[in-house]
């Protein structure tokens, strides 16, 4: 269940929002969205994939965290074992909303369902006491810039990888060191192949739009996926 409010001080004066990590926290998650914007901090730590949405047939980009729904291989006791976290879940719970008025501006919202929301003197303010935003709102506001950013521009992105038809499904064998196989199945990747056969027209037009970088970081990204099996044995092996 969510329950979205406009941020305001009048509402959320004493709002307070739990910023470690934590699986009941919402974290326990296989994969975040991430945006092209942030391709080259996510490659440094998680694979990057894709997958398509089986109703309107749109691409979105993953990081991937896990081999299976709520694995999140990068999760301690209250912290990520990661130096950078996907925007989508560090802005968590706060999101960016419209007002109804058509075209309107977009808003700060926050989601007061959602298990960050604070009970008493727990976790961090959101407005200190004169009601201005505390360090904590001017972080979420400036990454949810960055996301709403990120979003907007991610289609023409995923034009070009269709354009050029980049991506391909692939199937990715999970060794488990017990000696059974896991499979990782439906999403999809570049193809590696395709993206070397490009003209120097096609790579120009890819450069110019400022797609080539993120193409390259999702491709370098798929070495974590070794990283990832190695994390997924050893917390098997821990049992």
């Amino acid at each position: 269940m969510t329950s979205h409010e406009v941020l305001n001080t009048a509402d959320h004066a004493e709002l307070r929002v739990r910023t470690e990590a934590g699986s009941t926290l919402g974290d326990a998650v296989m994969a975040a969205l991430v945006v092209p914007q942030e391709f080259r901090q996510v490659q440094a730590h998680y694979p990057i994939v894709f997958r398509r949405d089986a109703e309107n047939g749109e691409f979105s980009a993953l990081a991937l965290f896990g081999f299976e729904n709520g694995e999140n291989l990068f999760l301690g006791e209250d912290a990520w074992d990661a130096r950078y976290i996907p925007l989508s879940i560090s802005v968590r719970p706060f999101l960016i909303g419209r007002s109804r008025d058509e075209g309107g501006e977009a808003q700060v919202h926050i989601d007061m369902d959602h298990p960050r929301i604070a009970i008493g003197e727990e976790g961090t303010r959101v407005f200190d006491e004169h009601g201005q935003a505390t360090p904590l709102l001017d972080e979420m506001s400036e990454k949810l810039g960055l996301l709403h950013a990120g979003y907007e521009t991610s289609k023409h992105f995923f034009e070009a990888l269709a354009r050029y038809d980049l991506l391909e499904p692939f199937v990715f064998e999970v060794p488990l060191s017990n000696g059974s196989k896991q499979s990782l199945v439906g999403f999809h990747m570049i193809n590696e192949d395709k993206l070397r056969s490009l003209d120097a027209d096609a790579l120009g037009a890819l450069q110019a739009d400022g797609h080539l970088m993120p193409i390259f970081m999702a491709v370098a990204s798929l070495s974590n996926l070794t990283e990832l099996v190695v994390r997924k044995n050893a917390k098997e092996d821990r049992g």
